[in-house]
């Protein structure tokens, strides 16, 4: 077991001892208060299964089978959560044909956004996850259930059912995956559309046409933003089957995984304690989560998220933790935006058990941890595939089928992993290195302040950016504005690195799960609504951004004298008003900007 990888799981668990103590108290005392269904009111229970069918009541009457607890996030707005639509019915069949039952606990909010890029309601996106979390505990407040399913995917979803789940981490959980559309267009044809839209050589309707062509079907996007490395954690952390993640929907072995699910819950709701939630997410498994994050070049969003999953389970973890663990775990994958291959392609390759094997294999991963099957780590190293329309569990791929898309340990695209913090006079940051090539990990330019983003893309039009500069977004913080992301920057930003100019953005805020090739200082804290010295900076200030060595500082002299300026954001419309006190009470993106831990 690597040495780094060690001392950074001990000092976790030192650092968490007394809050991961009160944590497991607190779940072990639910599971000895146990699902009350057989000393319920009669008129509680009788609320309860009032839907259900007369076999189903009998059942549930007597406490004698497990009930499992759906938690959905279908909608069908959201590509990835249309696959969600028929799910109840088929769970509920999985589970009478093992002689249990199986009902929907509670839906929760599910936004999308790619819908809401550069829209106001992507105010409202961070802030979603905490609402999630809170939805998942209404749905599970009945105790009505013995394990809980969960039915999400997409960005703030997953975390924030993670949470929920957590915290009745007395019951087994599975995460259940929809899988991803079949690949459209080639993501190089996608950029190269938006590019040239951005440039104004094509207009909206040939633009709309590449988007349609990319998101085609329901499914999840097939880049590697948000909602796939989701997918990867959930089976980084043994919450999902084996090699589920990347299966496409609307097919045999895709329903055939979904049994199989039911079937694991059912058993896991019967075995004790040692299979429940609060026992499978421990110190090992956080950080085997981290280590997921790194290899795979995933979503920076994590960086946020892990800190306040980690948090719901009583464990204390910090940027440092992610920034050492970085410096040792290899960069494995060559997936969209740092790479041509999109999620299928990723998978056919090999996918997570490959990854999962080579990195168990090179001691980079903790294979000593319990998983929905009981079993190490080494389990998810399997793959599924059909044999006569029935399940069965193969060894997965022993090597890399496609070595442009996933490597070995001992042969990574790059020695270090793909996210790194940044640190120096401006504060503290994170930036997604996976994507950016050499020559461009160290920026020195004067630096723009922007509003908005709308601002530098008018400028951008306008021919007023060729040249070296760095961006810089302030008031974009969970206090100010709910953190949005900024992704409409990325095709401009873009544009101009090709063109030739050394570019660069730092910002409180966030950019895209599918942060690209263009440096970005992101989560910048102290935020500037707080006074961060984000908010001192001013149009010509001398930035440097070294990503090699983890600085970002400002050369200007007179620099750190100065008063940070103030600045009043509208937060009315669009429900944003409903949001106010939320704003006020959430923490830091570096203490996982949430409003309820």
């Amino acid at each position: 077991m690597n040495n780094r990888i060690i001392e950074v799981t001990n000092r976790i668990i030192l650092r968490s001892k007394k809050t991961r103590l009160n944590y497991l108290s607190d779940m072990k005392e639910a599971f000895e208060v146990g699902v009350s269904r057989k000393s319920m009111h009669c008129g509680n229970l009788a609320h309860a299964f009032a839907g259900c069918s007369p076999s189903e009541k009998e059942k549930l009457t007597e406490n004698s089978v497990p009930n499992l607890g759906i938690i959905t996030a279908y909608n069908d707005m959201l590509s990835a959560h249309k696959t969600y639509e028929n799910y109840p019915q088929e769970l509920r069949k999985y589970a009478e044909k093992q002689g249990a039952v199986a009902q929907v606990a509670g839906g929760v909010p599910a936004m999308c956004d790619g819908v809401t890029q550069g829209q106001m309601g992507m105010e409202l996106s961070l802030f979603s996850r905490d609402v999630i979390a809170l939805s998942t505990a209404v749905g599970l407040s009945h105790n009505m259930f013995d394990a809980g399913l969960y039915l999400g995917i997409c960005d703030k979803i997953v975390p924030g059912l993670l949470i929920g789940a957590l915290r009745f981490g007395h019951l087994p959980a599975i995460f259940i995956p929809g899988g991803p559309m079949p690949s459209g267009i080639t993501n190089e044809e996608k950029a190269r559309i938006r590019q040239e839209f951005a440039e104004g050589k094509i207009g909206r309707a040939e633009l709309l046409k590449g988007e349609s062509d990319s998101y085609h079907s329901p499914g999840t996007c097939t880049f590697y933003g948000t909602a796939n490395s989701n997918q990867m954690l959930m089976e980084m952390m043994g919450l999902q089957l084996p090699s589920s993640s990347f299966v496409n929907p609307g097919t045999e072995l895709r329903d055939l995984l979904n049994e199989e699910a039911v079937k694991v819950a059912i058993k896991n709701a019967q075995l004790g304690f040692e299979y429940s939630i609060a026992s499978i997410i421990d110190e090992k498994t956080i950080v085997n989560g981290i280590i997921g994050l790194l290899a795979t070049g995933g979503s920076t969003n994590h960086t946020i998220h892990l800190i306040a999953i980690a948090k719901a389970a009583g464990i204390l973890i910090n940027w440092e933790d992610m920034s050492d663990l970085s410096d040792v775990i290899p960069l494995l994958t060559r997936m969209y935006p740092n790479g041509a291959a999109d999620v299928n392609h990723f998978h056919a390759a090999g996918g997570m058990g490959y990854v999962i094997r080579t990195l168990l294999d090179s001691g980079l991963m903790h294979e000593d941890v319990r998983t929905i099957l009981g079993d190490n780590m080494r389990t998810f190293t399997k793959e599924a595939k059909i044999k006569e329309h029935q399940l069965v569990w193969e060894d997965g791929a022993k090597e890399s089928l496609n070595n442009s898309i996933i490597r070995s340990a001992n042969d990574p695209f790059s020695a270090n992993g793909g996210i790194k913090i940044i640190t120096g006079n401006l504060g503290r940051s994170v930036i997604k290195t996976a994507a950016v090539s050499e020559e461009n990990l160290i920026i020195e330019a004067p630096a723009i302040v922007f509003n908005e983003q709308i601002d530098l893309i008018s400028a951008f039009k306008n021919g007023e950016l060729d040249k070296d500069f760095i961006a810089v977004i302030p008031f974009q913080g969970p206090k100010q504005n709910g953190m949005p992301e900024l992704h409409q920057l990325t095709p401009t930003l873009t544009i101009l690195q090709k063109r030739g100019f050394k570019v660069a953005l730092v910002t409180d805020g966030r950019m895209s799960g599918a942060s690209g090739k263009v440096p970005a200082a992101i989560h910048l804290t102290p935020e500037a609504s707080e006074g961060g010295p984000i908010a001192k900076i001013k149009s010509g200030d001398l930035l440097k951004l070294d990503a090699i060595n983890g600085t970002l500082i400002c050369l200007t002299q007179d620099f750190e004298l100065r008063e940070p300026v103030t600045k009043i954001v509208k937060t009315q419309g669009f429900g944003r008003e409903l949001f106010s006190n939320l704003r006020t009470a959430i923490s830091s993106s570096e203490e996982g900007a949430s409003f309820i831990l």
